[in-house]
Order: structure tokens, then C-alpha cells, then sequence
């Protein structure tokens, strides 16, 4: 099996889960990254062994869409194959739940009582459309309960290395300007650098969850542990890669 970089968040203690890092760029983990298909497939397979031994990896194919699957048995993990969906959850023991990122934030949920378990992809736009509060009510229609349910926010762009413009900034409600810092200006026009984990972190809390956390990871800033979509794009690089999140049912 590969060496992982895996780091767990006690919130989610006895509950299999881990936030995977790159490796130092050695591994990603996303079909829409670099890298052979079936390279990608057995990296991802072996991922959800060392979280769960024997466990089936359940992963969607990501669109930033505010949209929840309900995992009942795992499907085949390829590229084309996958249902459409940002968000999975489960009731059902020897499912791997996984979600691939790249800047958005990935969010990791249990509610140990109930045996329910999910995991959301939430980048701005999902977390704005609501896939957080979705993957919460889905959870619920599986037997959990939102003040059981725990939720940990794994690595994630930080706001310091966020900035964003003023059609992004319109994007938002005028409550949200408390996510928003001022930056200095380009080409004469407003510039923000955009806090998307305190935003996140607002919506699990807004939902009514109580047991929230954040990994207090840098996408952007930790080059030798994480990919970043943004890192990428900035220093012209034509693909980017994506690390991996995970939980399960012990």
C-alpha cells in the first residue's frame, strides 16, 4: 500500500475518517486531474482501504452543484461512470465516502448515534446553493439528528490567499461582507480577500450544528503538503491536482 499523509480531527474520534494530503505532490486523487485513469482508480482504492480495510470507496463526480447522494452500495469508481453529485451520506458499514478538492472546502459529518455519515465538496458556490444544510437533511431522512451530527472542515484556501473581485463579491448577500477582507486595489477596482472556511464554518453553524471544526489548513500556502487549484492557475500550470477526503462506519 503507498505511504498517505492522513491527518484525523479528534471531533470525529472512532468514527474511520481522514483528510489525505499530496505526498509532497507525489499523489493525487481526482479522474480530472493529471496522471493515468486507472493510476488514479487504484491510488483512490488503496486510500479508502487504509481508512477502512476492505472498505468500497463511494465518490461523486463533483460539479459544484448543491445536490446529495444517498449511498446504499458503492458503484464502480471511474472516471465516466459516477452519479453527478457534490455530497454523499450513509447508513450502510463498508462504505468509504470520499470527496476530491482543490481550494473548496471539504467537509467530513457523523453522527455516531445514528450510524449516519456524510461528506460535502463545498466551494463557494455549493456552499452559497446550500449543499451543507442538504447534506445535514439527508443525513436526517437517514435517521440522524443535526444537534448529534459533528462536521470537521479539512484543508481548505485560506482567507489570506483568497482574493476575489467585485463581481465575485456581488455574488453574496450584504450580510456576508464579514467574509470579506479589503485588498489592495487592481487596475483601480476593489479587491477582497474572501474568508471561504468562516464561511463555511457559519453555514454548518446556521444549520444548527454545534460540534464544528476546522483542520486549519492552507490550500494555497502549504505547497509541499497540498494541491491548490489557484497555486496552479497562478503560476500557469495547464492541470492541477486534487487531494482527498474520506469517512466511514467503524
Amino acid at each position: 500500500m503507498p505511504a498517505f499523509q492522513i491527518e484525523t480531527h479528534p471531533l470525529l474520534a472512532g468514527v474511520p475518517h481522514g483528510f489525505f494530503g499530496s505526498n509532497g505532490g507525489a499523489q493525487q486523487f481526482g479522474f480530472g486531474g493529471p496522471g493515468d485513469g486507472e493510476d488514479v482508480r487504484a491510488l483512490r482504492a488503496a486510500a479508502a482501504d487504509a481508512i477502512l480495510a476492505g472498505g468500497a470507496l463511494a465518490a461523486p463526480h463533483q460539479v459544484h452543484s448543491p445536490d446529495v447522494v444517498t449511498v446504499v452500495e458503492a458503484w464502480t469508481d471511474a472516471a465516466e461512470t459516477r452519479p453527478v453529485a457534490d455530497a454523499v451520506v450513509t447508513a450502510t458499514p463498508g462504505i468509504v465516502l470520499g470527496i476530491v478538492t482543490a481550494d473548496c472546502g471539504p467537509v467530513l459529518f457523523a453522527d455516531r448515534e445514528a450510524g449516519v455519515v456524510g461528506a460535502a465538496h463545498a466551494g463557494w458556490r455549493g456552499a452559497v446553493d446550500g449543499v451543507l444544510e442538504n447534506t445535514i437533511a439527508a443525513m436526517e431522512g437517514m435517521g440522524a439528528r443535526r444537534e448529534r451530527i459533528a462536521a470537521v472542515l479539512g484543508p481548505t484556501i485560506a482567507q489570506a490567499s483568497y482574493e476575489v473581485d467585485v463581481p465575485f463579491r456581488a455574488r453574496f448577500a450584504a450580510d456576508a461582507g464579514r467574509f470579506f477582507a479589503p485588498a489592495p486595489e487592481r487596475g483601480g477596482e476593489a479587491r477582497w480577500h474572501f474568508d471561504l472556511p468562516g464561511f463555511i464554518l457559519a453555514r454548518l453553524g446556521g444549520a444548527g450544528l454545534s460540534e464544528i471544526a476546522d483542520m486549519r489548513r492552507d490550500t494555497f500556502a502549504e505547497v509541499a503538503r497540498y494541491h491548490s487549484h489557484r497555486r496552479a492557475t497562478q503560476a500557469g500550470e495547464a492541470n492541477y491536482g486534487r487531494q482527498i477526503s474520506m469517512i466511514a462506519l467503524p
